[in-house]
């Protein structure tokens, strides 16, 4: 029996981004509801045929989202927060965006919390649940995109997010409430789907269970065998296949290979440890399916260490009982390497979606191709791009020396106030501004060869100048320069340091319509040059007040990439770090004393086992260190993080030794300040009061009482006013009121907080 090639997701942008493009179009009433379904209607076409022409035989549909997989489940099950009206029939796209945007209509409401899904980059809507909370079928999406394929002839199984996952991955404002107490609620709506599933012909259903590779209450780990029991039991006639992904199943393995399923996957990539227990304890009933193709990373597999793999799950379980798969979907990658044309010696090592899915077929066929691929595979390891005495030697030659700041941030505090001469409770920014159409036209023309280097320099300084004299003009404290010359806060720093490479069409969903396109780390990391200096130093020859340089962290900058996998990560990120640390010093040297170096992927990094937590944050924090610690006592290092979940980390948050740290919160309403007052923070905070993800704009009234909200867990010297995050995805005429009235909040509560001094 031939060996089954199955796939868990595709991306869903398009390759030209197209998902995107057709959104904005949308939001700004440039493109009517009917036309953007027909959009979305065509990608899934093309998305399906692209999988059943690479020979894969159980090709996914439910895994489109107009936004956000998990805000789908949201409106599957019914489970509108009251904020956004009456919740008792099926779900439009107004109510639909306005969960994940917020909206402005009316008196406003806001959007629904963001958050990292696991360990990757990608930000999932967060659910809100609450004792007693009813669901009930508010979405037909899964049953309708199942029919959609099926009038294509192309038979899919479909994907729901399982429901013990959709709670665990929740929050609830009660305390000391837990969701899972909401499954006797929430399991009749999944029976309903599966059976309309049924209904409809379908024979297969994937139900992810990420979770199940956390570390699990027991309450939550017993809930899977009586909700699978139910679920089961709802639809007799279909399979249902349990996907979890990013790390193994540990302690929780018996409890996914007892569960009444027909099918479990294991993510062979990240945890290939776990088969030989899941092979010599799976029951005999069960299909399990195989994850042995990297869906995180675009490296090229190593087809004969895979069907090693495979094969030795057949020899166990016979050919019937196997499915060839990528390790998770491929939602984390790029969607075709045939879209590419300048990336020279390194295309031959790489994989995107569609060639991974060849990749799956490959293995299940055992095609000549695999010969070609062992080749590749050795030609990347010997390539002489790859390795840098001169970085392995700076390597080693690091001392304990250069992790230290001169002096602890108490005394630090005293020259930065006296050489910045701030108020209290300053006022700054993240870093960016907005990208107009203009901006991102000018950069196109510039690469297309189009406009000259010093005619774009100079539109570019124009712009610097433009935001310097708004920022003196709405009275901000500590100026940026507006990163008008970045295309984005990775990619920019990687085109200019050695061992990394850009893509042309790389991009991945990071959330909505929000796309980046990963740079590629192949080699060792080195600075060539001076990288931001030039710019900040002239936004500051333009103002008498302090302006910020901007460097992205090295475990964001690790994060955000597609890090080489032939050295662990740690020695990649020591590379970055000291590449960041040469910045750093340069800015200083130009006159640059306030130093911005963001980290916001350093919660996103941390491992899904808490056992693996110590090893990951010591390798972590000496990289933030080693960039930053060169900086002099008047020079103020600030750090910036976004959408995590801060107890985890906050230890960690304080052994960075940053003066200032800004964070979101303006979407939980100040609640994630809680770890930093639980773990007294000993330095500076800039809690985000204005929510840059949605287009509403938020009023002063609104910003302060988020103010006096932190400074119930703050003391007024330790609190900054800034937004949640850089405005790059905003427009000047939601910016410039915004910041006004954030500015006159910032005013308004440094008044009331006198006599206290701006040196304490």
């Amino acid at each position: 029996m031939p060996l089954t090639a199955t796939n868990l997701g595709f991306p869903r942008i398009g390759v030209h981004r197209e998902l995107k493009k057709a959104l904005e179009d949308y939001w700004a009433a440039k493109l009517s509801e009917a036309d953007l379904l027909a959009k979305a209607k065509e990608l899934r076409r093309l998305h399906w045929q692209w999988q059943q022409d690479a020979g894969i035989t159980h090709i996914p549909s439910n895994d489109f989202s107009l936004y956000d997989h998990v805000l789908d489940t949201v409106a599957m099950t019914g489970a509108i927060p009251p904020r956004y009206g009456a919740n008792h029939g099926m779900v439009d796209l107004k109510t639909y965006f306005a969960m994940a945007r917020g909206s402005s209509e009316g008196a406003g409401v806001t959007a629904m919390e963001m958050t990292k899904w696991f360990d990757t980059n990608y930000h999932y809507i967060v659910p809100e649940f609450e004792p007693g909370q009813a669901f009930h079928l508010a979405s037909n999406k899964a049953i309708d995109e199942f029919l959609e394929a099926k009038a294509l002839g192309i038979h899919t199984r479909p994907v729901l997010l399982g429901p013990i996952s959709f709670l665990l991955l929740g929050k609830s404002r009660s305390p000391a409430f837990d969701p899972i107490s909401l499954l006797p609620a929430l399991v009749p709506v999944y029976e309903d789907v599966l059976r309309r599933l049924s209904d409809a012909g379908a024979n297969w259903v994937q139900i992810d269970e990420p979770c199940l590779v956390l570390d699990l209450s027991e309450p939550a780990r017993a809930a899977f065998a009586g909700t699978y029991s139910r679920l089961s039991a709802a639809a007799p006639r279909i399979k249902i296949l349990i996907a979890t992904y990013f790390d193994s199943l540990h302690s929780n393995l018996p409890t996914a290979l007892a569960l009444p399923v027909a099918g479990l996957h294991l993510d062979l990539v990240r945890a290939p440890g776990q088969l030989d227990t899941a092979l010599a304890q799976a029951p005999s009933h069960l299909t399990l399916s195989l994850g042995v193709i990297d869906g995180r990373n675009i490296w090229k597999a190593d087809l004969s260490h895979a069907l090693s793999l495979v094969e030795q799950a057949v020899l166990a379980l016979g050919s019937g009982r196997v499915f060839v798969a990528p390790s998770c979907s491929l939602l984390h990658v790029p969607v075709d390497l045939d879209a590419e044309t300048d990336l020279e010696e390194i295309k031959d090592w790489l994989a995107f979606a569609r060639q991974k899915l060849h990749e799956v077929f490959t293995i299940c066929a055992a095609t000549p191709e695999l010969e070609a691929n062992r080749a590749s595979n050795e030609r990347r390891r010997v390539s002489i791009a790859i390795h840098d005495p001169e970085v392995k030697r700076r390597i080693a030659n690091l001392n304990g020396q250069n992790h230290q700041r001169a002096n602890p941030y108490p005394e630090r505090r005293k020259k930065q106030q006296a050489a910045l001469g701030l108020p209290l409770i300053p006022t700054t920014t993240i870093g960016s501004f907005p990208q107009t159409k203009e901006v991102r036209a000018a950069r196109a023309a510039q690469k297309a060869g189009k406009l000259s280097r010093n005619d774009y320099d100079s539109f570019l300084r124009e712009q610097i100048e433009q935001a310097v004299h708004f920022q003196e003009d709405v009275e901000l404290d500590v100026l940026v320069h507006g990163e008008f010359e970045r295309n984005d806060m990775v990619e920019y720093f990687g085109e200019q340091l050695s061992g990394f490479a850009a893509t042309s069409n790389g991009w991945v969903q990071s959330y909505g319509s929000r796309c980046v396109k990963p740079p590629i780390i192949f080699g060792d990391v080195k600075r060539l040059r001076p990288m931001t200096v030039e710019w900040s130093r002239f936004a500051q020859s333009l103002t008498a007040r302090p302006m910020k340089g901007m460097l992205t962290g090295p475990v964001t900058i690790l994060q955000w990439s597609f890090v080489r996998d032939d050295q662990p990560r740690s020695e990649t990120c020591r590379q970055i770090a000291l590449a960041i640390r040469d910045e750093v010093a340069d800015l200083e040297a130009a006159g640059i004393r306030v130093i911005q170096i963001d980290e916001p992927a350093l919660r996103e990094g941390l491992p899904l086992r808490q056992s693996d937590w110590p090893a990951y944050l010591a390798w972590a924090v000496e990289a933030f260190r080693l960039a930053s610690s060169i900086a002099k006592d008047e020079t103020q290092i600030h750090t910036h993080m976004c959408y995590a979940e801060f107890n985890d980390i906050i230890e960690a948050i304080g052994a960075l030794d940053a003066d200032v740290i800004s964070i979101e919160t303006s979407r939980s309403r100040m609640e994630l300040l809680d770890a930093f007052a639980r773990y007294r923070y000993p330095s500076e905070i800039g809690p985000g009061v204005y929510d840059i993800h949605s287009p509403r704009i938020p009023s002063t009234e609104e910003m302060l009482a988020l103010l006096e909200k932190a400074l119930a867990v703050l003391k007024p010297e330790q609190l900054w006013v800034n937004p949640d995050c850089g405005l790059k995805t905003r427009s000047w005429q939601e910016v410039r009121p915004a910041l006004a009235a954030m500015v006159a909040a910032a005013k308004l509560l440094r008044d009331r907080q006198l006599p206290y001094s701006s040196i304490s």
